[in-house]
């Protein structure tokens, strides 16, 4: 059986509260420190979750000696110090996506990570879900032959709850790193290689406001994106927060059939997944639907007790960010980008 955890959080977040804590309590897990950069919210947090002490400072909270890990849910400009922070305290690390805003200080992550022999993992949901798993299969076992193509709408509304920094922050904001990067994460295990290139084209939809000081800065709230690949596959990506009525997909096209999943990019583990060949059109059986988050969890919990692996590694959430990062250089530059030639020191900022 994996082991039973005692974390740390940092981060006074929405999907903490929402998705993780109530995950990491079904476990058996315990959760006994919050950090927050505000104090006042920190104590909200823990007040209402029944966590017992809060921190403003990253250094109090990996110091514990009650701690054997932290989940890093903080605004995303944050995780590559907070992280590197807990794993040269000998913190186990579970990081929210993107892993870091650029190669060099991801990398930077996995070097320390590895010099304390921690594990350090990152939170993309969407590869551990059942759907995801059995699209896979079907495409290992050759069910639509010689792939093509992919195309992915992960187009949804973003909830007014989260409609700060994510729309309006420069660095780190933006449906890019939000949720292309997630897409990322899908697609190396589907397609088992890596983009050769991207390009993108972007806009700002929503009616949300920007803060005075940033309207000549564009944070892309919607974004269509290709990906090319040595293999000659080509991948087209439509990822929005401001799509109210549609529902997400992911379509794999082969010379011999098409795999459709409905609704599979999603938190919840909901969604159909259909075969298209010459036999006809059929649902695909799912009968497992763990849930997302425990998958991550359970898998974590396995890494750190050496019977397995976690279900994304650093080193893919590194590769996940190298998608997003490429697409985000296309969007500033106007140009489509090499992946085996972009800098790895390249940072996001404002387009």
């Amino acid at each position: 059986m994996s082991p039973r955890l005692r974390w740390g959080l940092i981060g006074a977040s929405d999907i903490a509260a929402t998705r993780v804590l109530p995950k990491i309590r079904e476990r058996g897990d315990t959760v006994n420190a919050i950090q927050s950069g505000t104090l006042e919210r920190g104590r909200s947090f823990a007040n209402t979750a029944g966590i017992e002490h809060v921190v403003t400072d990253v250094g109090d909270l990996v110091e514990r000696d009650d701690i054997d890990a932290v989940y890093i849910s903080s605004a995303n400009h944050h995780h590559h110090r907070q992280a590197i922070a807990a794993a040269e305290a000998g913190k186990h690390v579970l990081c929210e996506k993107p892993i870091a805003l650029s190669i060099a200080d991801a990398e930077r992550m996995l070097r320390v990570a590895d010099d304390n022999d921690v594990v350090l993992a990152v939170n993309h949901h969407l590869p551990g879900a059942d759907t995801h798993t059995e699209i896979r299969r079907l495409v290992r076992a050759g069910a639509i032959g010689r792939l093509l193509a992919v195309r992915l709408a992960h187009a949804v509304m973003l909830p007014e709850r989260l409609r700060g920094w994510r729309v309006n922050a420069p660095e780190g904001g933006g449906v890019v790193m939000d949720i292309t990067c997630h897409d990322a994460s899908v697609l190396d295990p589907l397609l088992a290689e890596h983009p050769h290139a991207a390009a993108g084209l972007a806009v700002r939809q929503g009616s949300w406001a920007q803060e005075a000081a940033q309207t000549d800065v564009l944070v892309p709230d919607a974004v269509m994106a290709t990906l090319s690949y040595k293999s000659g596959v080509l991948v087209q990506l439509h990822d929005a927060f401001t799509i109210s009525y549609g529902e997400t997909r992911l379509e794999v096209f082969g010379e011999e059939g098409t795999i459709t999943g409905l609704g599979v990019m999603t938190q919840d583990p909901s969604g159909s997944v259909w075969l298209q060949s010459e036999a006809g059109t059929r649902e695909i059986d799912i009968p497992d639907r763990a849930d997302l988050y425990m998958v991550g969890l359970d898998s974590f919990a396995a890494a750190i007790d050496g019977t397995g692996e976690p279900s994304v590694t650093g080193e893919a959430g590194v590769r996940a960010l190298s998608v997003a990062l490429a697409v985000h250089t296309s969007l500033a530059s106007g140009e489509t980008v090499t992946l085996s030639e972009r800098s790895a020191s390249h940072t996001v900022r404002g387009t």
